[in-house]
């Protein structure tokens, strides 16, 4: 299936150990027009802890018109220095869209310094 870049997916998203994970929701971040040749996307985890805050994350209250576009069911952060290649087939669904991807972007050029 293809995705496009600010797509909310709920995915089996790799703990840092690479052989566990855990079903959350994900921002995908990867740009759909780059071919890659490959059925994996690029992903940046979305977490409920609100203890996860700092400049390369975005805080996303569920009762906002950005935390409603997005699925989300808790107030979330979205990580952008956590971020993974995950398999299409590790990808449930859709569940949202994100609307505040100028916020992503910024939090994404802050980590990896661009």
């Amino acid at each position: 299936m293809s995705y496009s870049r600010g797509d909310v997916v709920l995915v089996r998203f790799p703990h840092s150990d690479l052989i566990t994970y855990r079903r959350r929701p994900a921002l995908v971040v990867q740009d759909e027009t780059v071919h890659t040749g490959l059925d994996q996307w690029l992903v940046i985890q979305i977490t409920s802890n609100l203890q996860r805050v700092g400049e390369t994350r975005v805080t996303v209250r569920k009762s906002t018109s950005a935390g409603k576009a997005m699925g989300l069911l808790m107030d979330s952060a979205i990580v952008a220095d956590n971020i993974a290649t995950v398999l299409a087939r590790e990808i449930d669904r859709v569940i949202g869209r994100c609307t505040i991807m100028r916020e992503v972007n910024v939090a994404l050029r802050k980590i990896l310094a661009l």
